[in-house]
């Protein structure tokens, strides 16, 4: 019978084969290990969109609750939609709630306007002074509504019976840029100068009046005091 012929697996090949082999499971492992890596990633990005979506959603949601309070409170706080008007403390503590609840939802220099408003209108001047406070404090660059809310504080002083405050409140109006109500304030001053017997003081925010703003619907009436003062 022939002899069988043993083939003799050479150290080399195997060697080789081995190493290759291991080659493969690095390789398998480090992808291994890659996909994990993506996975992670992939989970936290999801998240992070997640996240930013529903803040993104929430804030949507506060906004269009705030604007729907607003509008409800200015309804309210103006009688419209109303046969028969509301008397003028039901109104203001019915349209404060929603300026209230609106505010808490989004912050907003109008809204504090219209809850100073109500305050003052239910008599609660600390309160709305508080509201005007924050506002000038919160919201100073607001340069179209920042004279509006001093004036309101102005307001709210003489009703308080604080001359001197509201006279400071008016010096603020006078102080910051643009002409906006500056007549109106030099109007203001003007007649509070002259309720506390500063006549010359008075005469001269009346002439300053007619000089700088002779178009205002107070012209008319600082040129009758400054007549007035000629011939006394």
């Amino acid at each position: 019978m022939p002899r069988t012929i043993k083939k003799k697996i050479s150290k080399k090949n195997s060697d080789t084969e081995t190493n290759v082999q291991e080659k493969l499971e690095d390789i398998r492992k480090s992808f291994q290990k890659r996909q994990k890596t993506i996975a992670v990633y992939g989970l936290i990005g999801l998240s992070a969109v997640i996240v930013i979506g529903g803040i993104a959603l929430y804030r949507y949601n506060a906004n269009v609750k705030a604007q729907q309070l607003e509008y409800e409170g200015v309804k309210v706080y103006s009688n419209l939609y109303r046969k028969t008007p509301a008397p003028g403390k039901e109104k203001a503590r019915n349209a404060l709630v929603f300026f209230t609840q609106a505010y808490e939802k989004k912050k907003s220099p109008g809204l504090l306007l219209y809850i100073a408003d109500a305050h003052s209108d239910l008599g609660q001047f600390d309160e709305a002074l508080k509201a005007l406070d924050t506002f000038t404090k919160k919201y100073s660059r607001q340069q179209t509504m920042l004279p509006l809310a001093y004036q309101k504080m102005a307001d709210v002083q003489l009703r308080k019976g604080n001359r001197e405050e509201a006279l400071k409140a008016l010096g603020k109006i006078a102080s910051l840029p643009g002409d906006l109500l500056k007549d109106v304030v030099l109007a203001q001053t003007a007649r509070l100068l002259e309720q506390e017997g500063k006549k010359t003081e008075a005469i001269a925010k009346y002439r300053e009046l007619t000089e700088k703003y002779p178009a205002s619907p107070y012209a008319e009436e600082a040129k009758a005091k400054i007549t007035e003062k000629k011939e006394s």
